[in-house]
């Protein structure tokens, strides 16, 4: 990569000059530009056109200073090219007309070439490597965060047909995870090899499970696409919300990297998963609306519980929300020159 980087140094537990920070959802309706893009087009058509997204993805880059951007992008777009058709409804999520309840529902999903079936992502992501004087990273759902949308057919609090097909026919729901884990795999790797610096698997919703049922349902799964994914050498952070009691089993997946939201503390997280491990997080999005008293001691309070040992990255424990009114702009770049400030300082010193 020709830039030196932080937040690539941080995910090899490197030495760092400062705590790299980036925002999971730091492109999004907080911004007056993004939403001035989303009066002419939806979410999918912005992920459609190369340049439009191109553009979403770099805007707060350059207007944060953050260390790393992530794709612009939704963890549905695959599974569309999958070929289960879905609408992404304002303020809802994701709504799926025909939901994926039977065999042949699941022999009806299509494990695709991502370069055919995808390219304009792809081609997003070379247009940003090309420019981008960060690290691109990369995403897709994991299996369990697909599955349920795929299986409720929007989102849900509960999961019940989500549980109750994992829990009545072990086959079935083997059968579904294993051909997801085969798209991600190869979705993945196609964003590596098109210039994705880091991956990063979201399981939001996996922390509805226990942990027994994660170890049972999940856990070989992410073995088998975090083991096919190590070939590619960039750092592979698993992501979930409501986590914490799953934080052991997350690091024997074989992701680099640990994500973790705002609910565990940072050093209690990596006593669960391990000090050789990286992690990422953890602040409560929503002290993003708290004076800015409240937000400088709480963003203090967990660099200083982080910065003792090497392998840090800063975000947040979930997305920038949807509000309204929304996140101010002015707030998210005073928090990231905070951090960048506090920390070079502090490790200066050290």
């Amino acid at each position: 990569m020709p830039f030196e980087s932080t937040f690539l140094q941080a995910c090899a537990r490197q030495p760092v000059p400062h705590i790299p920070v980036w925002y999971m959802r730091q492109a999004g309706r907080y911004q007056p530009e993004y939403r001035a893009i989303r009066e002419k087009y939806t979410l999918v058509e912005i992920c459609r056109q190369p340049e439009l997204c191109y553009e979403v993805t770099k805007l707060p880059v350059t207007q944060l200073g953050v260390d790393a951007a992530i794709l612009f992008s939704d963890i549905m777009i695959p599974i569309g090219a999958m070929g289960l058709d879905f609408e992404i409804k304002e303020s809802v999520g994701p709504l799926i007309a025909n939901p994926v309840r039977s065999k042949a529902d699941i022999d009806r999903l299509q494990v695709f070439d991502p370069e055919e079936k995808l390219p304009h992502v792809l081609r997003s992501i070379e247009l940003l490597k090309n420019d981008l004087t960060v690290p691109l990273i990369g995403f897709t759902g994991a299996p369990f965060t697909l599955a349920s949308y795929m299986i409720e057919g929007r989102p849900s609090r509960n999961y019940i047909r989500t549980k109750q097909l994992m829990w009545s026919d072990k086959t079935l729901w083997k059968s579904l995870l294993d051909k997801l884990g085969a798209m991600i795999v190869r979705y993945a790797k196609a964003q590596v090899a098109a210039g994705a610096a880091a991956i990063q698997l979201f399981d939001s919703w996996v922390g509805n499970l226990s942990v027994a049922d994660y170890r049972e349902y999940i856990l070989p799964t992410m073995k088998d696409i975090f083991s096919a994914l190590k070939d590619t050498g960039v750092p592979l952070i698993y992501f979930g919300v409501q986590t914490g009691e799953l934080l052991t089993s997350f690091a024997e997946t074989g992701a680099t990297v640990i994500g973790v939201d705002w609910r565990v503390p940072i050093r209690s997280a990596r006593e669960r998963i391990g000090y050789e491990f990286p992690v990422q997080g953890n602040l409560d999005p929503i002290l993003l609306f708290a004076p800015w008293e409240a937000l400088e001691r709480r963003t203090r309070e967990i660099l200083d519980e982080s910065m003792d040992k090497p392998g840090f990255i800063f975000n947040l424990g979930h997305g920038v929300t949807h509000n309204d009114p929304p996140v101010a702009v002015e707030t998210l770049q005073r928090l990231t020159e905070f951090i960048h400030n506090y920390t070079s300082d502090k490790l200066r010193r050290s």
